[in-house]
């Protein structure tokens, strides 16, 4: 059941972006609502693995793909419409390569990325920072929000809202580039986590490394 949960939020991260790329401003609400879904998926196929004792080492290594899958489509997508720089899904993408290519070594030896098994040293920074629940959830909630945010600050053409009266559109348009600003700090805070959480992981795999040596 975990796994499908995974495969649905992938599925419907696609279907997001899709229609952000229609360009049309009701589309992009209703990419707005499907994000929050994929986000509220995230947080449940973990539970769900839990509750139901499905949790497994393929499990553990389909969840990580889910996120990277789930990331890259609104990052990669972000920087094609021009919304965050080219280098952000450059860092976040090379990182997951790098990252997932060294826990596929502990993976070999039988560690995990997160879990009991963890390829994590138990009470190091380096776990509290990757493998974390509190770790976890900062960094999935700043991505959920920078992603939402980044949405609601990019929708097109609010004056095709028939709804929306001339003063609410104005108010809009003149609070738009500060939900603009407002989203860019937030890709900086995101992909500095991003980044920040990825570097514990290559401290430890040389343990692994050196175990693969011998």
């Amino acid at each position: 059941m975990a796994n499908l949960l995974t495969i649905l939020r992938m599925i419907l991260a696609v279907i997001a972006m899709e229609l952000i790329f229609s360009g049309r401003p009701e589309l992009s609400i209703t990419a707005f609502f499907i994000t929050l879904i994929v986000i509220i998926l995230d947080g449940l196929d973990g539970y769900v693995a839990r509750k139901h004792n499905e949790c497994s080492t393929f499990g553990s290594v389909f969840d990580i793909i889910g996120d990277r899958v789930v990331e890259n489509i609104y990052w990669i997508g972000f920087a094609v419409l021009g919304w965050v720089g080219a280098w952000v899904p450059i860092v976040v993408v090379a990182r997951g390569i790098i990252t997932d290519g060294l826990r596929s070594m502990a993976l070999a030896q039988g560690y995990t990325a997160f879990g009991k098994s963890t390829m994590m040293k138990e009470k190091s920074i380096g776990h509290f920072l990757t493998a974390s629940r509190f770790s976890r959830a900062l960094y999935g909630t700043a991505k959920a929000l920078v992603f939402l945010v980044i949405i609601i600050a990019y929708i097109p053409n609010f004056e095709y809202f028939n709804f929306l009266s001339i003063e609410t559109y104005f108010k809009i348009v003149e609070y738009q580039p500060y939900a603009i600003t407002f989203a860019n700090i937030l890709v900086y805070i995101t992909v500095g986590m991003c980044i920040i959480r990825g570097i514990p992981v290559i401290l430890e795999s040389k343990r692994f490394i050196n175990n693969d040596k011998e």
